[in-house]
């Protein structure tokens, strides 16, 4: 049994097919989802989103925050950005993390820290995601 996906970023569809599972990183938690899920809307975080085609196949993705739809039979992931996995670039990410840090390490008070932030959780979710992928023989 499977349930549509579509994953949508401002810039394009990134992915559209049948999956027999969801994985995504909601505001309350990590959330799996199945064909014939409850409806549900929720929030998601920065994070890695898994859609999951079969026991041998599955494709993560990196989302830097968006909104859940889930339907019976399709689930929708609006995301703000979403990168599939093998395509984040890890030097870009490794430097937007040491650029993150040393604005977080300058106590001058000139910068936003909420800002510095957002960047370094983004820069270590996509370093994850990439670990993880690597980790899965992807």
């Amino acid at each position: 049994m499977t349930i549509h996906v579509d994953i949508v970023s401002a810039e394009k569809e990134i992915f559209s097919g049948l999956a027999e599972m969801v994985f995504a990183p909601a505001e309350l938690g990590e959330v799996g989802i199945a064909p014939r899920h409850a409806p549900l809307i929720s929030k998601l975080k920065p994070g890695e989103v898994r859609v999951k085609i079969s026991d041998k196949e599955s494709h993560p993705f990196y989302i830097s925050g968006g909104l859940l739809e889930v339907q019976p039979h399709l689930v929708t992931i609006l995301a703000d950005t979403a990168i599939r996995a093998k395509d984040i670039d890890e030097a870009a990410a490794l430097e937007a993390k040491a650029r993150a840090e040393e604005i977080l390490a300058d106590k001058s008070g000139k910068i936003d820290y909420a800002t510095a932030q957002a960047q370094l959780a983004q820069a270590v979710m996509q370093l994850r995601t990439l670990d993880r992928l690597r980790k899965r023989g992807g």
